[in-house]
């Protein structure tokens, strides 16, 4: 398997409608200490602030977002196909039941402190520069609110500088 090397954010061949949306991605955050991870296909990649950024967003009730608050800087790791089954187990159980980094099929490492994944095939290293729940009287299409908050636990968002890109090569 080839090693992930540092590449510039600008140099990411990835299409990220296919790397977020259908790929999916592990939002990974804490420390050596302890640290968790969820699934999200929900974000984005693009320019804000004249830096490169990403965004995620996060639900209250997911673990992960207490180590994303607790914490400066978090990663996103993009897999191959073959690891689509344990991205469907991240996003179905919760670190607060068991410990589904021990429990799964990939390896955490750090980076500066970040948590990722060795496997991945691209790891973004963010560092957060914004955060902001999602409001109901903010969605301006009401089917919105309707369709994915019938239970008002309404997404936060991180805008955060990719720092640092490892990619498979």
């Amino acid at each position: 398997m080839a090693t992930l090397k540092e590449i510039q954010p600008k140099d990411m061949r990835s299409n990220p409608f296919k790397l977020i949306g259908d790929d999916w991605m592990l939002i990974g955050a804490g420390d050596e200490k302890k640290a968790n991870a969820m699934t999200a296909s929900w974000g984005g990649l693009g320019v804000m602030w004249n830096k490169k950024v990403a965004y995620v967003v996060i639900r209250p009730q997911r673990f992960t977002k207490e180590f994303v608050d607790a914490n400066d800087t978090f990663s996103l790791s993009f897999f191959p196909k073959k690891y689509k089954k344990t991205l469907s187990y991240f996003g179905s159980v919760s670190g607060r039941d068991e410990d589904k980094i021990a429990n799964s099929d990939i390896t955490l490492s750090f980076d500066d402190g970040t948590p990722y994944f060795k496997e991945a095939k691209l790891v973004l290293f963010c560092r957060k520069l914004m955060q902001q729940d999602f409001e109901p009287g903010n969605m301006l299409d009401e089917k919105i609110n309707e369709s994915f908050y019938p239970s008002s636990d309404h997404h936060t968002m991180y805008i955060a500088e990719i720092e640092k890109v490892l990619a498979r090569r």
